[in-house]
């Protein structure tokens, strides 16, 4: 609709004009237009590595195979495929450990409620 001529002055309404008659933002707009093809795959941006997800999962399998502890966390893996010449980001090397259920176990919160304390004041 920005693209299209006034009939009195043949000039173009301009896009500030049209998001203010449609009541939508300006961002929206732009939004809109840059929303990606649908055959596109969703992955961020840049660079994936030296090696792909598959094989740095074997990677980090093999290192808490050569361990003798029963579960370390992300970050101690990850200095671990530092030293073995395995360059990755730790947030990579998590990502990839969540996705394969590979994660160290964590404690987990308490489920049962407190007791609770008997009111005294009502039993008169």
């Amino acid at each position: 609709m920005s693209e299209a001529l006034s009939p009195s002055f043949a000039c173009c309404y301009g896009l500030a004009r049209v998001a203010r008659v449609w009541k939508i933002s300006r961002a929206s707009v732009y939004r809109s237009l840059k929303e990606t093809p649908p055959n596109t795959s969703a992955r961020r941006p840049g660079p994936v590595g030296a090696f792909s997800d598959a094989e740095l999962a074997d990677h980090i399998r093999r290192q808490i195979d050569a361990s003798r502890l029963h579960g370390e966390g992300y970050r101690k893996l990850w200095a671990r495929l530092r030293f073995a010449s395995v360059r990755a980001n730790p947030r990579r090397v998590r990502r990839v450990m969540r996705e394969n259920g590979l994660l160290a176990p964590h404690r987990v919160g308490r489920t049962k409620v407190k007791p609770q304390w008997p009111d005294r004041l009502n039993d008169k």
